[in-house]
């Protein structure tokens, strides 16, 4: 089965999003960069048609300079998902994807089907912070990003899944700067973004791993806590690309969306 690209104008912003598989729509935010790529949705694609856009500036989609913050991705891709047409799809987002489907699902959830926040970024909790990107050196980046380490460098420079250095280092610069835009404002979260979680009527899940080092699982529960209809799961010995380093986490996530 391949991914189909679909590609769509919202308010002036070339937007490009991968598509694949047959069954309910689940639309899948991806989080502050794109080097692992998509190819996880393949485990949904036998029970759901799932959509994987490209934000403003990532990937394939085109810039859009004039964002200022995660206000502006909110009211993107609700634009987009009128779009493509979909009646309450399901969301997902890891990571800032997590972040964007929690704020997407407070401001007008009553559109979703059921949720899942993937070690969500954004609530910069002071007793569980996230790893400061600005202190980590690039050889220990794979560390943060999986608990097996060999898994990560599959998608960096000379890795089995990686373009080339130069390449990469292309779209590194790129997306680096569509994200300064969407941080610009209030950094890697919002400060209100705690009290708003009880507005959040949908079904969600809330899943991490338990080695991961970039957001620190201990969040979960603060999550699951303010979301009224939310449950938990943690999985073991992944981290935080724990769908890439164990296919068992997408079939969690495709159970929890099917049930």
């Amino acid at each position: 089965m391949d991914f189909e690209t679909l590609k769509f104008d919202i308010d002036g912003v070339q937007t490009v999003v991968k598509a694949i598989g047959k069954g309910p729509a689940v639309v899948a935010l991806h989080g502050a960069a794109t080097l692992e790529g998509y190819e996880w949705a393949r485990g949904l694609a036998d029970r759901f048609r799932v959509y994987l856009p490209f934000h403003p500036g990532f990937g394939e989609s085109g810039p859009a300079p004039h964002f200022v913050g995660m206000q502006d991705m909110i009211v993107h891709n609700l634009r987009l998902i009128a779009a493509l047409k979909l009646d309450k799809p399901h969301l997902v987002g890891h990571s800032m994807g997590g972040w964007m489907a929690a704020e997407m699902a407070v401001v007008a959830g009553e559109r979703f089907n059921r949720l899942v926040l993937n070690a969500p970024a954004g609530l910069n909790h002071p007793d569980h912070p996230g790893a400061n990107l600005g202190e980590i050196s690039p050889q220990d980046l794979p560390s943060y990003l999986a608990h097996r380490v060999e898994i990560a460098l599959r998608y960096f420079p000379g890795g089995s899944h990686a373009p080339s250095a130069e390449q990469f280092v292309a779209a590194r610069e790129r997306e680096g700067a569509a994200l300064a835009n969407i941080l610009k404002v209030h950094g890697m979260g919002h400060p209100n973004l705690r009290r708003w979680l009880s507005r959040i009527p949908n079904k969600t899940l809330v899943f991490w791993g338990d080695k991961d080092r970039m957001l620190l699982p201990g969040q979960a529960s603060i999550w699951a806590d303010r979301i009224p209809n939310a449950t938990t799961h943690i999985a073991r010995n992944v981290g935080h690309f724990a769908m890439q380093e164990d296919p068992a986490c997408v079939t969690v996530i495709g159970d929890f969306l099917a049930a």
